[in-house]
């Protein structure tokens, strides 16, 4: 499983960074529960709980300073 699209985390822009660290984050629930089926038993638990999507965008926010850091900025 590839959880790093195309195996870096060096991108041109910002907004590709961005776009990355959305990936990085679906990859990773993916690469916790791997069954589709249970995933989306679990969606209607959690798509109308806001403490629920804070926590999904805490964790997209923690990929995007990764790679953020790892792009230095776009320094």
């Amino acid at each position: 499983m590839e959880l790093v699209p195309g195996n870096t985390l060096i991108t041109a822009t910002p907004q590709e960074g961005r776009e990355l660290a959305l990936a990085m984050a679906r990859k990773s629930v993916g690469a916790i529960q791997p069954d589709a089926e249970m995933r989306q038993a679990f969606r209607p638990g959690y798509a109308g709980s806001a403490d629920s999507l804070t926590m999904a965008a805490q964790v997209v926010a923690i990929e995007f300073a990764t790679i953020a850091a790892a792009n230095g900025y776009w320094r």
